[in-house]
């Protein structure tokens, strides 16, 4: 990437290079502080459906919700964003997070808890959005930015994950999103940091239903396989090898990514800088697709621990290849749409795994995902065409 958008922020002096990295730092602390109003959720929702007013079904479709509306909404999100600026979008945010936790808390029902996920899906737009072009702002370290980030907004869930846990054996779940509204509020000195935004001519996404380019097609194969296949049948997968501990097991393998994350996030950058982030890129998806077939061939947490150490060196490479392959004002609405292809891999992965582990062998269900994955991967280093 090679300069923040005009319409985005005012372009940063190159006098002074640290404030690119302020500004990704602290848009960063907003969804670390933030995040595990939706992690958790993740976490409590399933088992607690009947505290929250919800059957199960109720609960499944709530999770998806926030996808869902990001799905449609990352455009007008990145529109505003450009004519805002990271400042007012994450300030928004950071209220609309704290506003979803409380209804969670405090409003049981499909349609209240529905409306909070809605409220929560655009606002995770806006500030993951806000962390990738930040981040992105100056070619120069945009990688090594990009993976610091990642290990801030990492820790935030990982920490999240455990204290909700703990708080709620004691005190139930809403009590747990009462805290974590408070604390994605601590969030909006920090959003209040961040750039300005300058009034502009914003460049449009481009059509609603163009072609994807071969990142998007990638992110949406990385979202459905890793996000997808990868989380929802490992718990299958666990239950069937170990149902005494499956629970346990499973949760300590999603607690483990995101401290992936946030102790490989900053040597991800590093070497990206070094060797090419699309390069790595492309050899991290590939090592992914080789974790995800030893999956399949019964390898079970062999292929889990590693693919999921290879997630946390994979999350920070896509911003920083969608930069350089969109710079100027094509930036952010690359972004955005990088987000969207992901996010919708992301919802449809767990609903392909539902229907065909039960009728799928492991192997062919996890052989053909890899396979894809693999494919996606080596579309995305050849040349591209003018």
């Amino acid at each position: 990437m090679s300069s923040l958008s005009q319409a985005a922020t005012p372009p940063l002096p190159a006098a002074q290079p640290d404030r690119a990295d302020i500004a990704s730092r602290d848009a960063s602390i907003v969804l670390g502080l933030t995040l595990p109003t939706d992690t958790v959720l993740y976490l409590l929702l399933p088992l607690n459906a009947a505290a929250f007013g919800v059957t199960l079904a109720e609960a499944g479709l709530l999770l998806a919700a926030n996808r869902l509306v990001r799905i449609l909404g990352y455009g007008f999100v990145a529109r505003s964003y450009e004519r805002q600026g990271p400042r007012v979008a994450c300030t928004v945010a950071a209220f609309g997070a704290a506003g979803s936790s409380l209804g969670y808390a405090l409003l049981p029902g499909i349609w209240w808890l529905l409306a909070a996920r809605l409220v929560w899906g655009l606002s995770f737009a806006a500030m993951n959005i806000a962390t990738q072009a930040l981040a992105t702002a100056e070619p120069k370290n945009a990688a090594r930015r990009s993976g610091k980030s990642r290990a801030i907004i990492s820790a935030g869930p990982m920490v999240g994950l455990l204290g909700g846990a703990a708080l709620a054996e004691r005190a139930g779940p809403q009590a747990v999103f009462l805290v974590l509204a408070a604390v994605a509020l601590l969030a909006l000195p920090f959003a209040w940091r961040l750039p300005t935004g300058a009034g502009g001519p914003v460049k449009s996404p481009g059509p609603r239903f163009a072609l994807p380019t071969r990142l998007d097609v990638w992110s949406f194969v990385q979202g459905f396989a890793l996000d997808g296949i990868f989380i929802l049948g490992l718990s299958v997968l666990a239950a069937r090898a170990m149902p005494e501990g499956a629970v346990l097991a499973a949760g300590t393998a999603l607690a483990l990514r995101y401290l992936a994350e946030v102790v490989l996030g900053p040597p991800a950058g590093a070497l990206a800088e070094r060797f090419g982030t699309a390069r790595l890129l492309v050899l991290v998806s590939l090592a992914s697709a080789a974790g995800l077939l030893l999956n399949g061939l019964g390898a079970l947490w062999t292929g889990a621990i590693l693919v999921v150490l290879l997630r946390g060196l994979l999350q920070p490479l896509p911003a920083p290849v969608a930069a350089a392959a969109y710079p100027g004002p094509g930036r952010v609405p690359a972004l955005a749409r990088l987000a969207t292809w992901r996010d919708l891999g992301a919802g449809l992965g767990p609903l392909a795994a539902g229907l065909l582990l039960p009728v799928l062998e492991p192997w062919l269900l996890y052989g053909g995902t890899a396979l894809v994955l693999a494919a996606a991967a080596v579309a995305v280093a050849l040349p591209r065409r003018r």
